[in-house]
């Protein structure tokens, strides 16, 4: 099965990994890249530099900023192979420790 596993940080807290952090994240994606469990991983820009549409309807609206206004936002993800979810929940909170950060998970639909 795959999963989502989305990175949560806090706006007001450190965004960034710093080198400890990105060590134990190096150390996690040689891991479960070995394991064949790693499709993708990322991070991805703040929240400043999101640009959200709404075209729903024909709206056509579109501003800057993300679609939901939290001080949580999405900075980074992975997208893993596991058997089930049992797996998928061992390795996130593997990558929950090594990033030293939130992890959602959300399975892939079928």
């Amino acid at each position: 099965m795959r999963y989502f596993f989305a990175v949560i940080a806090n706006q007001h807290g450190d965004v960034l990994a710093d080198h400890d952090e990105m060590s134990k994240i190096d150390a996690f994606n040689e891991k479960i890249e070995a394991a064949g469990q790693r499709v993708m991983a990322a991070g991805i820009a703040s929240p400043d530099h999101a640009v959200t549409f709404d075209n729903r309807r024909g709206r056509d609206q579109k501003f800057h900023g993300q679609a939901i206004n939290s001080e949580l936002f999405t900075a980074g993800f992975w997208i893993i192979e596991a058997d089930n979810d049992t797996v998928a929940h061992a390795l996130a909170a593997e990558a929950s420790f090594a990033c030293n950060r939130l992890i959602e998970v959300r399975p892939f639909l079928h």
